[in-house]
C-alpha cells in the first residue's frame, strides 16, 4: 500500500509535539479525526507508531525511524509542488543557493552560453538551510560548505579554500600576520548548535550562544563573547569595525561542494553541475575581491523573483 502524505503530515505533527491535542490544533482538525488517522496509519505500516500511557505519548523505534525518514520525503513532495506549478507556468529559471563567498557567477556564465533561455537566479543561503531549501525545491542547486547532512542528496566536491580566525578587535592576536590552534587554545567558540560542526582538531569549550547565521556570529565575537572561524572568501562579504580576521594556517580547509536533491533529475540540473565543475578552478583561484565585485555587478546573473 502507497504511503499516504496526508497522514505522515498528521504523523510528524504528533511525533514533534507528543501531545495529540496540542498536534490538532496545529493541523486545525479534531482530536479524535488525528487520532483515527494515526490508527490508519499504524495499520497501514503494520507497526506502532506511539505508546500511548498515563505518562503520555512517547515515540516506538518505528515511530523513530518513520520520523526521520519523513523530513526527506515530504521536502521532496513539496519540491514535486514547486517544480510542476513552476513547469505549469511555462517558466524556464534555475534557482542557485550559494553560501556567503562563494562565486556564483563563473558558472552561471558557463552554464548560461549552453542555455540562454533560462534565467539562473541566486539565493544566499545559511548553514542551517542548506539541506533543507535543497529538499523541499526552494533552490534547484547549492553552493554549501561541509559539513552538511548529505541524506537525499548528491553532492560532488569542487575546492577548497583557507579560513581564518576571527576575533574581537581588541583580542591580544588581532593583528597579527597569522595564529596557530595552539594559539587560541581554550579559547569559547561561537559556533553552530552542532558541535560536530567545529572545524578545529583540539576541541573549544562552546560560548554558549546559539547563533544561525553569520551575522549573529559575528555580533557574539564582536561583543567579546568568543571566537570563531570563517572561509578566508566569506570575509570579503562581511567588514565590521569591531572584528578582526587572521590567517590561521594549520585549520583544516573549508570544502566546498555542490549539492542537488536526489530526485532533481533534470538535464537542466546536470548541465550547471557540470558547468560549476569546469568553472571550479577558477572560482577557487580568482581574488576574492574581485569575485565579491563580479557577483555583485554581473548582469548575467538575474535576481528577479
Amino acid at each position: 500500500m502507497d504511503l499516504d502524505l496526508r497522514k505522515l503530515r498528521y504523523f510528524v505533527a504528533v511525533a514533534d509535539q507528543l501531545h495529540f491535542s496540542r498536534a490538532a490544533d496545529e493541523l486545525h482538525i479534531a482530536q479524535p479525526v488525528l487520532s483515527r488517522q494515526i490508527r490508519a496509519l499504524e495499520q497501514d505500516l503494520g507497526a506502532p507508531l506511539f505508546t500511548r500511557d498515563r505518562h503520555g505519548v512517547a515515540l516506538t523505534d518505528a515511530g523513530r525511524q518513520l520520523l526521520a525518514d519523513s523530513g526527506p520525503l515530504l521536502a521532496s513532495a513539496q519540491a514535486v509542488r514547486r517544480r510542476v506549478t513552476a513547469a505549469a507556468r511555462g517558466s524556464q529559471r534555475l534557482t542557485v543557493g550559494f553560501r556567503a563567498g562563494i562565486p556564483v557567477i563563473p558558472a552561471a556564465r558557463a552554464f548560461e552560453a549552453r542555455h540562454p533561455d533560462v534565467v539562473v537566479d541566486v539565493q544566499r543561503i545559511e548553514w542551517g538551510d542548506q539541506a533543507t531549501m535543497l529538499l523541499d525545491g526552494r533552490i534547484d542547486v547549492g553552493y554549501v560548505r561541509l559539513p552538511i547532512d548529505e541524506v537525499g542528496l548528491r553532492v560532488t566536491p569542487l575546492y577548497t579554500e583557507p579560513r581564518v580566525a576571527v576575533l574581537p578587535a581588541s583580542h591580544r592576536l588581532a593583528g597579527k600576520e597569522e595564529v596557530t590552534e595552539a594559539d587560541l587554545a581554550d579559547e569559547p567558540l561561537v559556533w553552530h548548535a552542532d558541535p560536530s560542526t567545529q572545524p578545529t582538531r583540539r576541541p573549544h569549550p562552546n560560548a554558549g550562544y546559539l547563533v544561525r547565521g553569520v551575522d549573529e556570529t559575528l555580533e557574539h565575537v564582536a561583543a567579546g563573547r568568543g571566537i570563531s572561524f570563517l572561509a578566508r572568501s566569506a570575509t570579503v562579504f562581511y567588514s565590521h569595525p569591531d572584528i578582526s580576521y587572521v590567517p590561521i594556517p594549520d585549520l583544516a580547509p573549508d570544502q566546498v561542494c555542490l549539492a542537488v536533491a536526489a530526485t532533481h533529475a533534470s538535464p537542466v540540473v546536470d548541465d550547471f553541475v557540470t558547468a560549476a565543475q569546469a568553472t571550479a578552478e577558477i572560482t577557487a583561484e580568482c581574488g576574492n575581491y574581485e569575485m565579491w565585485q563580479l557577483q555583485l555587478g554581473s548582469d548575467a546573473v538575474s535576481k528577479r523573483s
